[in-house]
């Protein structure tokens, strides 16, 4: 009987034991967890039901009058609650910008952990499971690919999308993004998965399912996979934040989405040129905005590494 409860429990996941006996209650004990979470849902349902909650729709050229641009924030204005953060240089809302700019650097950094995730998990776990030449290739892979940061691949996306497709700009330009991101964040995943694979490999619940012949893709999926999904859960939370930043900053750059599309990136790169002419509110707003979304995900991502390794704190 005893034997069979800790077979169970040495097969139960570690985040998922973490999960069950600690995790709540670690949130349930951190200040700074709560109000991290908080914040990022905050910003999350902000972004999410952007389309519903947002007073004016930004995408709407029938509804913006230049005559509008520009405007300072209502209370230092002295005037309505039309404009509460003001308009930014084309008579948009910067509320109803933001608000829908979160909504594109939030799909997008989701988008570009998620794809990061599934290539290097996938690519780790092979790695560190098959091991011998593959194991070698995968790791030189991952040597190179450090070399290149995201920026620097998306400028390099991005000029041979342009001159392949120089009409497509526009649509292209949230494909650029995402692979561009990827390309240089699946590392982390496929370094991390595969030592944690080499060290589940060489464990008796391992061993013992290849004595008795189960498939080897089998014992990678139901009971390799489960055991090093705890890092990973880590590494993606905090992912999303620099994601979201590597985002903001390439379309900062003019190499991100399209200036018509107020991301977080597009409206701070605006607002900059008016900065020392007064209108301070067209760039300070999106850089707060982009602050709290980063901030609150990576003390989440704090919060989440040291409940699931208590020997950490």
């Amino acid at each position: 009987m005893s034997s069979s409860i800790t077979t169970t429990s040495a097969r139960t996941p570690a985040w998922r034991r973490a999960w069950d006996s600690d995790l709540l209650h670690s949130f349930r004990g951190s200040r700074v967890a709560q109000l991290a979470a908080a914040l990022a849902l905050l910003c999350g349902v902000a972004a999410l039901f952007a389309p519903w909650l947002a007073p004016h729709d930004p995408f709407d050229l029938a509804t913006v009058d230049l005559m509008d641009a520009r405007l300072p924030p209502a209370w230092l204005d002295g005037g309505t609650w039309r404009f509460p953060l003001g308009t930014d240089d084309q008579g948009r809302d910067v509320l109803s910008a933001l608000m829908h700019g979160a909504r594109i650097s939030l799909a997008v950094g989701l988008a570009a952990v998620l794809l990061s995730v599934v290539a290097g998990v996938g690519l780790g776990l092979l790695a560190g499971f098959v091991g011998g030449w593959l194991d070698g290739l995968l790791m030189r892979v991952c040597d190179v690919m450090l070399s290149f940061p995201a920026i620097l691949v998306a400028l390099l996306i991005d000029g041979v999308g342009r001159a392949l497709w120089p009409d497509a700009h526009g649509s292209l330009a949230f494909g650029v993004l995402i692979l561009a991101i990827a390309l240089t964040g699946w590392v982390k995943y496929a370094r991390t998965v595969r030592g944690s694979t080499l060290v589940e490999r060489r464990k008796e619940y391992v061993q013992a399912a290849q004595v008795i012949g189960v498939a080897p893709w089998r014992i990678m999926l139901r009971h390799v996979l489960p055991n090093v999904t705890g890092p990973v859960l880590v590494l993606g939370t905090i992912d999303v934040a620099a994601a979201v930043i590597i985002e903001a900053t390439l379309s900062f750059l003019g190499v991100g989405v399209p200036p018509t599309s107020p991301s977080l990136g597009t409206l701070i790169r605006v607002g900059n040129d008016y900065l020392l002419s007064g209108e301070w509110w067209i760039t300070v707003f999106p850089g707060a905005m982009l602050m709290a979304i980063a901030l609150s995900v990576n003390l989440l991502g704090d919060w989440l590494r040291d409940a699931l390794n208590p020997r950490l704190q």
